[in-house]
């Protein structure tokens, strides 16, 4: 049985902390982003599925169709994605998933989380070779997920009562680039993400006590052991500066570096607004308020 149209969607997700320092064995925080969504579509076509290497939409479909046993199925996909790509946002993540849920729908079929994370972790790793999985397990849950490598996941009570502002910088991420640089700083690099894990921790523990104040003196500190490793760049130190001299109570890069998006804490929703309008003012191409 197929339907005329089958549907899914997916939300994206953003790092709070530990970026690169994960790498490392230190934790690693992540928000899902609920409001800013990707939606799939599947309809009939007059082709069978090709599978392109190297393309997770690609890769998500050939995977489920081989799950199910319709590997020469006759389908063409539809994306919408409000995740622009290449930020630390979880773009291919959230592709891949929504692709998957369309797909089953589309044949009107049960896809059940084991399957559908198993499937999307197939088509990361196309998109990443060696995945952590943290980016599908972020857009596939509701809530904030702790990640420690070789560890594994566990999940974080989040009602702080304030709001975080993603300004994208409008510049490529370069994550395997980012990651070679610090690996080529050999032991110098060691105590920056040793203190990096130790900002992570306080983050943590800030979130359990509903501490707003060192959670974004965490966050700024971290910007900081960031910006020394050459991780970010300098559109995303800019922001940073002009959100913590317009009454942020913390901003940090977020994701891989060298590029992609900055985050921004702060308590009211106004201060928000306010703040997003002088961000894109100095630059930032796009910016969403998420509540935390």
């Amino acid at each position: 049985m197929t339907k005329e149209k089958g549907v899914g969607r997916a939300h994206s997700k953003i790092i709070l902390m530990g970026e690169h320092s994960v790498v490392y064995g230190y934790p690693a925080l992540a928000l899902p982003l609920n409001n800013i969504e990707v939606t799939c579509q599947v309809f009939p076509s007059e082709k069978p599925w090709t599978l392109y290497e190297q393309d997770t939409l690609s890769m998500a479909v050939f995977a489920c169709l081989e799950h199910l046993g319709k590997q020469g199925a006759q389908i063409r996909c539809q994306v919408d994605s409000m995740v622009p790509e290449k930020r630390g946002m979880g773009s291919s993540a959230a592709v891949s998933i929504a692709a998957i849920r369309a797909v089953f729908d589309y044949f009107e079929e049960a896809l059940d989380h084991e399957t559908l994370e198993i499937l999307a972790n197939r088509a990361e790793m196309i998109a990443h070779m060696n995945p952590s999985g943290l980016d599908a397990k972020t857009c596939l849950s509701d809530v904030a997920i702790k990640f420690i490598r070789n560890v594994g996941f566990s999940e974080i009570e989040l009602d702080l009562g304030a709001y975080l502002l993603i300004a994208d910088t409008g510049i490529h991420g370069h994550t395997r680039e980012a990651i070679k640089k610090v690996e080529s700083l050999g032991q110098e690099a060691l105590p920056l993400l040793q203190e990096l894990g130790n900002l992570t921790k306080i983050v943590e523990k800030a979130i359990q006590l509903k501490d707003l104040l060192t959670m974004g003196q965490a966050m700024t500190k971290a910007h900081g052991k960031l910006a020394q490793l050459g991780v970010s760049c300098q559109l995303s130190d800019d922001l940073v500066e002009q959100a913590l001299e317009n009454g942020a109570l913390g901003a940090k890069m977020s994701g891989g570096g060298l590029g992609g998006c900055v985050i921004v804490l702060i308590k009211e929703k106004k201060e928000a607004e306010d703040l997003a309008r002088l961000l894109r003012e100095k630059g930032a191409s796009n910016i969403w308020i998420e509540s935390l």
